[in-house]
């Protein structure tokens, strides 16, 4: 088995230790007792980016397009991750989740969500109408809603520490701290270069996140999709209105984005989450607005797909900015939920980025996305419900990769072969 300090081959190595390289390294270890798996991760600590910097809702498939991954996922995903919390300790709460149809015009796409959710296999799906919506929100209001009781939160860095742990009890490794700047193949292996490290493997596996479509470029695989980093602002509830709020207040998603729009959420300590909007970040780590990164600016400037989008949707996407500019504003949306919002409630709180994959014709992907090369699995696309969805995203991953394992000794690390691509730091 591998260990921190040994750079022998490894029959797998996994590139990226959120929650969904995380999970799929534990399943690879759960189905293949005595595996040689090792998970590679360029920051200090693993689930520093997405993993972490999210609302923390457990979702149960209401919004997605019946018979597609993020549907069948997030079903399945949404019950083997509370599962793994009751076994591993991990915080989480099913608590439910009010959808609020604010004006009559959302009604019918209401409808359609319960529609869907109830193709999706969601169980007790309740109708609200306008009169019993405080029985659920005391504070909401809106012409109608739909309680979905199966929806919950959970702590998702707790969730990172316990896969880690797992992955470790089974004999893997979580190797943090190592940037894979080199990716090449060399006598039918893989050879991920970290400076003067080299780590081979037979299989490689690509869940690098917002980064995922760099490495699946470096590793030879060609696709239009590119990854477009959209940043989302939370504000916090302060603490003497927190009883606005008893679990999650949704609006009606605009079918247009695969965003969910602005939500109140209770978090696992009781904090109450508002937000994210969606607005372009200049950097695809870009926590702040004032976050630039040259070469991630010059890609999206020279991705026609992300101008063409602009110029489909200017309203919209002009609206999410005025919404990053003001916090009055930011609290009038949200008062289309619970009109005694004010902006002297909200507290800044954290940002996070969405790796949100794109077209070149200016369409976002809507689901989650697979790519296979020789000997590797990549993951180009896996934003929201893929926290949710990590373990059975994972199950997934391993059914691909299981078939391309060779019962092979392990080798020593080859040397690099000439003419392989570099990628610079991200």
């Amino acid at each position: 088995m591998p260990t921190p300090d040994d750079d022998r081959a490894s029959d797998v190595v996994v590139i990226g230790a959120g929650l969904i390289g995380l999970a799929s390294a534990y399943k690879l270890l759960l189905a293949r007792p005595g595996l040689a798996v090792r998970v590679l991760e360029k920051e200090a600590a693993p689930g520093r980016h997405q993993s972490s910097h999210n609302s923390g809702v457990l979702h149960a498939g209401l919004s997605y397009l019946p018979g597609s991954s993020k549907a069948r996922l997030a079903v399945a995903g949404i019950r083997q991750m509370t599962a793994f919390c009751r076994a591993h300790g991990v915080e989480h709460r099913i608590c439910g989740k009010l959808v609020v149809a604010a004006s009559a015009p959302e009604v019918s796409r209401l409808r359609d969500l319960q529609e869907r959710g109830r193709q999706n296999g969601l169980r007790n799906l309740v109708w609200v109408d306008a009169g019993r919506i405080r029985d659920y929100e005391p504070s909401a209001a809106g012409v109608a809603a739909l309680w979905v009781p199966e929806e919950g939160v959970v702590n998702y860095p707790g969730v990172c520490r316990a896969l880690a742990r797992q992955i470790a009890d089974r004999g893997g490794v979580v190797q943090t701290g190592v940037r894979v700047r080199e990716l090449h193949r060399n006598a039918g292996r893989w050879v991920a270069a970290a400076g003067q490290r080299e780590f081979t493997a037979q299989v490689l596996v690509n869940c690098a996140g917002l980064f995922a479509d760099r490495v699946a470029r470096q590793a030879g695989v060609r696709t239009s999709l590119r990854i477009v980093p959209f940043r989302g602002l939370y504000y916090t509830l302060r603490l003497e209105r927190v009883h606005l709020v008893r679990h999650l207040i949704y609006p009606v998603p605009d079918p247009r984005f695969p965003f969910l729009g602005v939500h109140f959420t209770r978090g696992v300590d009781d904090t109450v989450t508002a937000g994210p909007n969606a607005v372009l970040a200049l950097s695809r780590e870009g926590y702040s607005g004032r976050s630039v990164n040259l070469r991630d600016t010059a890609e999206i400037a020279r991705f026609q797909g992300l101008w063409r989008f602009l110029a489909r949707h200017p309203r919209p996407c002009w609206h999410e900015v005025r919404l990053s500019l003001s916090r009055e504003r930011f609290a009038q949306a949200l008062q289309r939920l619970v009109p005694a919002i004010r902006a002297a409630d909200l507290a800044p709180a954290f940002s996070g980025v969405r790796a949100q994959a794109m077209h070149a014709d200016g369409t976002l992907e809507t689901d989650f996305v697979f790519a296979t090369g020789p000997q590797a699995v990549h993951l180009l696309n896996a934003p929201s419900p893929g926290a949710t969805a990590a373990l059975a995203i994972a199950d997934e991953v391993v059914g691909r990769v299981l078939p391309m394992l060779l019962p092979t000794p392990h080798p020593q690390a080859a040397a690099p072969a000439p003419g392989s691509l570099t990628m610079g730091a991200p």
